[in-house]
């Protein structure tokens, strides 16, 4: 009897430990902090929407090894506090066995103390951001960095001739790594930026001074890395003092937040993208995205930022397959660690125990007169 007690004691004890990780014979738990309120939630809920199909169809279709992969998201409505709150909630209460999706540099920082002290995987922060790209044993970035981004857009335009760059980013870490991004880009071609605009307050940025400093230079190209509200009102006030520069940003604010933003303003409008265009229904997780999308909401709403999700969400799953049945957070980061050129349907996903970047693709698209995107 004393030998059975013992017996059930190291069952309850293991599989309470399973559970702390967001694991159980029937469901993995991932945990998200995302903007679903306040200023950035339109991509805040992009993140959350795209996630959530691809979890969908999976769930549908039986799941991973038999269990269910379940997305818990907190509201930190784009506030760094929060974020690191949420996080510590995520992990300490909710018993989250991975991390998932946050929609900026800026929020996922706050997260690094946590995961480091939990050993949490942290997969797909929804940023390119220097700070974020730095080898982490448990931070994975599925996407492109914004310095991959910066390069392609100076190339772009530099090939055409166009030498007076401005840029305008916030006079923060990540703004100020940005910066030195198209910096080391136009140095490499023997320019260097003739204007530049830096916010030292993200949430009330002095966009009138910033597009004055900005004409001054009579740049030929203004690149953009700040929020789509920020970018949307520069843009604005910027044509209304007759700038004809062309208008490119980062996917930093989001694609589709930004376009809805701009409104008319915005054709003609450039914008980095780090995955296919969601209309390419010749690739095929362009197509797979698209079915799980419009199941899920019940409607035909496509994004960059939505479709980013989906492929990340993808990834996750992919780990979770080959990290076998006895699950645990250290066979989900060895699966990982070997996932080198995953094809998730014609986008490439690498990854090895020394390079957690899984991704450089960018292409460029603009914002047509009918106010859809182009490439």
């Amino acid at each position: 009897m004393a030998l059975l007690r013992i017996a059930v004691a190291a069952l309850a004890l293991a599989a309470g430990a399973a559970l702390a990780q967001g694991v159980t014979p029937t469901r993995v738990l991932i945990g998200q902090s995302a903007p679903l309120s306040g200023s950035n939630k339109e991509l805040g809920e992009d993140i959350r929407n795209g996630a959530l199909a691809y979890f969908r169809k999976v769930n549908d279709n039986g799941g991973v090894n038999g269990r269910r992969v379940e997305l818990v998201t907190l509201d930190d409505a784009n506030v760094v506090k929060s974020a690191g709150e949420n996080t510590r909630k995520l992990i300490e209460e909710n018993g989250v066995f991975a991390l998932f999706g946050y929609a900026s540099a800026t929020l996922s920082r706050p997260a690094l103390p946590h995961v480091e002290k939990h050993r949490v995987p942290f997969l797909a922060p929804f940023t390119g951001a220097d700070p974020m790209r730095e080898f982490h044993r448990y931070v994975y970035n599925v996407r492109a960095s914004y310095a991959d981004e910066l390069e392609k857009i100076v190339d772009h335009y530099s090939l055409f001739g166009i030498k007076r760059f401005a840029i305008v980013h916030y006079d923060d870490v990540v703004g100020r790594e940005n910066f030195s991004a198209v910096d080391r880009a136009l140095k490499k071609r023997g320019l260097a930026t003739v204007s530049i605009a830096a916010f030292k307050d993200r949430a009330k940025p002095d966009v009138a001074s910033g597009v004055q400093a900005v004409l001054k230079g009579a740049p030929e190209v203004i690149i953009f890395t700040t929020l789509y509200k920020t970018t949307s009102d520069f843009i604005k006030a910027a044509r209304k003092a007759d700038s004809t520069a062309q208008m490119v940003s980062n996917s930093f604010p989001g694609s589709t937040p930004l376009a809805h933003e701009l409104g008319k303003d915005g054709a003609g409008v450039a914008i980095a993208q780090v995955v296919p265009p969601p209309d390419k229904r010749s690739v095929p997780v362009v197509a797979e995205y698209r079915e799980a999308i419009e199941r899920h909401l019940g409607r035909k709403e496509y994004s960059f930022t939505s479709l980013e999700a989906f492929i990340a969400a993808k990834v996750v799953v992919e780990a979770l397959r080959r990290a076998g049945t006895r699950l645990s957070r250290e066979s989900f980061l060895a699966a990982l660690d070997t996932m080198a050129a995953y094809d998730a349907g014609g986008y490439v996903v690498s990854f090895s125990p020394t390079n957690h970047n899984g991704s450089s693709f960018v292409e460029l698209t603009i914002i047509g007169k009918d106010l859809q995107f182009k490439h």
